[in-house]
Formats: structure tokens, C-alpha cells, sequence
């Protein structure tokens, strides 16, 4: 396929999956507050959205607020997102993170990636999820699940597994206003018929756009 056929594909998929999942929802229930969506997309790396939703209701009982979460003892927040794995790099970075943004861009997220992605623990998975879902900007979140259906559909070999690559090719096939909107529900779609392990490809919704479909 050429750039335009894949565009075309696209468009037809995106549609597809929007009648499918007609609500596009973050997995992550961050409530409508940006800093919180920031946090809880630091704390999924290597983590489930689940589980991630569970531990930080307590954590914003304890931490109401960003101003709260950067004056926060980094030891107690340390053992509260202990359960999200990785929880002393991913603590320190979160405060970090928060303590910046209350200095420097007066409680405000900031609203471009340079600035994102100079926050602690900030790359441009999280910067494109804060930027599509708060700052309506659009943005490919290259997770596991965009990264491995977009490469059954066709969209570049199966074998890249190159989140920058998946983005830069993405973006270029999917309207900006879309992206955001595509990828919540690419998710719903990894998590419910195309999965990692024994996608049901034949009851797939989707399959007569598919490419590895063709081939199994």
C-alpha cells in the first residue's frame, strides 16, 4: 500500500472502531484533573490501567492536589504507589514532576511537548496523551496495543516495535483531531479481540481491513 491507500484504510478503520466504542474513554479515571492523568500515566509503565485507578484513590485522598503531591514526604509517596512496581524511581519522578510545574508554570500543565518532555518521567507517550486528552492537540500514544495493531493492520511491518516509529507513521495517516480519540479506543479494541497473545481474529470486527488476516 501506498501513503494514500493507507490513509484511506485508516479512515475506514477509525471509523469502524468508533462505531464499535462509541464513547472514547482514557482507561486511566484521572477525573477531568490534568496533573492527575500526568501521575497516572507515570505510575501504568509496566502496570495495568486497573491497577493503577485503584492505587491512587488513596493516593489523591492523601495528595489532593498537585501543590499537596510536591510538598508530599517522597517516603510516603514512595509506599503508595509501591504496588504500581518500579515505585521508587516512579515516585521521585512524580514529585519531581509536580514541584516543576507549581514553580515554573504556576500549577498549570504545560501545554507543548518541549516543555512535557522536560518534566522527570515525562516522554512522549505521556506528553501525547496530556496533549490529545487535555489540551485537545491531538497526539499517537504509541503503547503496546497502538504499536502491535497498527502492525497487523498493515500500517508498517509487524516486526517495528519502535514507539517514535509507530508515532511519526501514525500521525502522518490519522487527522490530527482524530489521534486522540483513535487511540483510546485501539486500547478497548487490543484488550477485547486483537490481543497480544491469540488475537480472534476471525470473529474481528475489522478483519477485512487487516493484513495479517489475509495471511493466517
Amino acid at each position: 500500500m501506498n501513503k494514500n491507500e493507507k490513509k484511506k484504510r485508516m479512515a475506514l478503520i477509525t471509523e469502524r472502531l468508533a462505531e464499535l466504542y462509541p464513547e472514547a474513554l482514557c482507561a486511566l479515571e484521572y477525573g477531568g484533573e490534568p496533573w492527575k492523568l500526568l501521575v497516572m500515566a507515570r505510575l501504568s509503565a509496566q502496570c495495568t490501567d486497573a491497577r493503577v485507578n485503584i492505587v491512587c484513590r488513596e493516593l489523591f485522598a492523601r495528595f489532593p492536589t498537585l501543590e499537596a503531591m510536591a510538598d508530599g514526604e517522597l517516603s510516603e509517596i514512595e509506599e503508595l504507589v509501591r504496588p504500581c512496581g518500579l515505585y521508587r524511581t516512579k515516585a521521585k519522578s512524580i514529585k519531581e514532576a509536580c514541584t516543576i510545574i507549581r514553580d515554573s508554570f504556576d500549577s498549570a500543565v504545560p501545554d507543548n511537548m518541549d516543555d512535557l518532555l522536560a518534566l522527570p518521567g515525562v516522554g512522549r507517550k505521556i506528553a501525547n496523551l496530556l496533549l490529545g486528552d487535555i489540551y485537545g492537540k491531538g497526539g499517537i500514544v504509541a503503547d503496546t496495543h497502538c504499536i502491535r495493531i497498527c502492525g497487523r493492520l498493515g500500517m508498517y511491518p509487524e516486526s517495528v516495535k519502535d514507539p517514535l516509529k509507530t508515532e511519526r507513521i501514525m500521525s502522518e495517516l490519522i487527522p490530527t483531531e482524530e489521534q486522540s480519540d483513535f487511540c483510546h479506543r485501539i486500547v478497548q479494541f487490543g484488550r477485547d479481540t486483537c490481543t497480544a497473545r491469540s488475537p480472534k481474529c476471525h470473529e474481528c470486527p475489522i478483519k477485512e481491513f487487516c493484513e495479517h488476516y489475509k495471511h493466517i
